[in-house]
């Protein structure tokens, strides 16, 4: 016989936890408030990295020329008319120092590569200013290598006066940068505006030509305030759904149950959300959805066995009904997570960025999901039956078995 686990004993304990993290939550949102994303706040994120210009490089012939700098090599594409239209790749473990692919850079006709730094630089280390355009010129093209050892606390500095100004650190090392993020204060505020504003004062501090953009994402005010208001909606709009599906299933007790357990689980990953300072992004949101779904089908399983057992096991409270159906699917509860749970630590670790906090948010909302099926959900379910009796006094089990003889005996009651 399976061992039956009294799960109900928890039901309060684990209620007043719950409570308590809430709380914690809702303070941390009026005490810290969530850091949201480009996605729901308008403004400017802009990544810098501070280096000194590596090369520079022109182009003096009559066709049209432009160069891409790749992980693991450069591209130098001719083209136009009076051209031959050609495409010269230097592979950078066969030119491993700035020095050797400058040399590189000057053997096609017209370009021209002037080291401006330490030529015994490795390769690997170069990268250009996205905001420029890769079409060469007369005008020098400016190529970086290898960071200035500059602080994050420097570059605030240099930032300091400027309103709604953010910083964040990216990465380690060579490969380091910075995230600044500038709100926009009205509708007039464009992506150009704001990244003038950062341009000058972090040119006055470090020199302009030290200033590389690696990536740039501008929202305006009129979408943000959209796409949070349909979020918000969507959120409420999946919530009344699952309650509706769960009521025509279930019971309207088992139906609130769930989606008390929704609400809890939605609750706690916002909470730690806000502790972390995590940035709410919209993939941050698909995670949120992702554990409403995912929580909603852990529960269902345990209401479904519950339905099954009122009708299969003789029990006295409905506790006791609550415990064996718990226990009947506590195996299943838990393999499913922790399979769950691997894929995603998998996705944690070998990646970055917004997957990265999708992945540490899924892993927050999993435990939580499996955590409120169990106690939350139940544990609810339970106060509002506190009062169930079986009917009659009499099992529905054993009513079967008695009308199955009455059937047999002609419905003859003997």
């Amino acid at each position: 016989m399976k061992k039956v686990i009294n799960f109900s004993k928890g039901f309060v304990p684990c209620a007043i936890l719950s409570c308590v993290i809430i709380a914690f939550g809702i303070v941390g949102f009026f005490v810290k408030h969530i850091n949201f994303g480009i996605d729901f706040k308008p403004g400017l994120i802009e990544e810098i990295r501070i280096a000194p210009v590596a090369l520079d490089v022109t182009y003096n012939g009559n066709a049209k020329a432009t160069i891409d700098f790749e992980r693991d090599h450069v591209d130098v594409v001719i083209s136009g008319t009076g051209a031959e239209n050609q495409t010269k790749s230097f592979v950078y473990s066969s030119y491993p120092t700035v020095k050797e692919v400058s040399d590189a850079l000057n053997t096609v006709d017209g370009v021209s590569s002037v080291v401006r730094a330490d030529g015994d630089v490795s390769s690997y280390s170069l990268f250009v200013n996205s905001s420029v355009s890769t079409q060469l010129t007369k005008d020098a093209f400016r190529v970086y290598a290898k960071n200035l050892d500059t602080t994050i606390d420097e570059v605030r500095a240099s930032l300091e006066g400027v309103k709604g100004i953010s910083l964040k650190e990216l990465g380690s090392g060579e490969k380091k940068s910075i995230q600044i993020r500038m709100a926009a204060d009205s509708e007039e505020d464009s992506s150009a505006t704001l990244q003038k504003v950062i341009f000058e004062k972090l040119g006055t501090t470090f020199g302009a030509e030290k200033i590389a953009v690696i990536k740039t994402d501008f929202i305006g005010s009129s979408f943000s305030k959209t796409l949070a208001s349909k979020s918000a909606v969507l959120m409420l709009f999946t919530i009344l759904l699952i309650w509706v599906y769960a009521a025509i299933r279930f019971h309207w007790d088992f139906a609130l149950g769930s989606v008390i357990a929704l609400i809890h689980d939605t609750l706690i990953m916002f909470t730690f959300i806000i502790w972390t300072q995590m940035e709410f992004t919209t993939t941050v949101l698909a995670a949120v959805l992702t554990i409403v779904g995912y929580s909603i089908n852990a529960t269902v399983v345990i209401l479904d066995r519950a339905r099954f057992n009122l009708k299969t096991v003789k029990v006295s409270t409905f506790n006791e009904l609550l415990n064996t159906s718990l226990s009947d699917t506590l195996s299943r509860s838990i393999i499913t997570t922790l399979t769950t749970m691997f894929a995603v630590l998998s996705l944690y670790i070998f990646t970055t960025g917004s997957i990265k906090d999708f992945a540490l948010a899924m892993l927050v909302g999993l435990l939580s999901g499996a955590y409120s099926s169990i106690f939350i959900s139940s544990g609810f379910i339970s106060l509002f039956r506190k009062n169930w009796k079986p009917e009659f006094g009499i099992h529905h089990s054993e009513k079967a078995m008695k009308k199955g003889v009455l059937e047999m005996d002609g419905g003859v009651n003997v």
